[in-house]
């Protein structure tokens, strides 16, 4: 019985662990897709106001 108390704490542990590891894995950070540039619209300037 003690062996169970510390192999499945344990277990259960690394089941969480390879969970995250397979969302990463499935679900990746979609910042690459991201332009490094931010896109501009035509017919606007950077940093333009329609205040004048």
């Amino acid at each position: 019985m003690a062996v169970l108390a510390v192999i499945i704490p344990v277990l259960m542990l690394g089941v969480v662990l390879a969970l995250g590891r397979y969302e990463e894995w499935m679900l990746p950070n979609e910042d690459w897709l991201l332009p490094a540039q931010p896109v501009q619209r035509p017919g606007t300037t950077d940093g333009a106001t329609l205040g004048g």
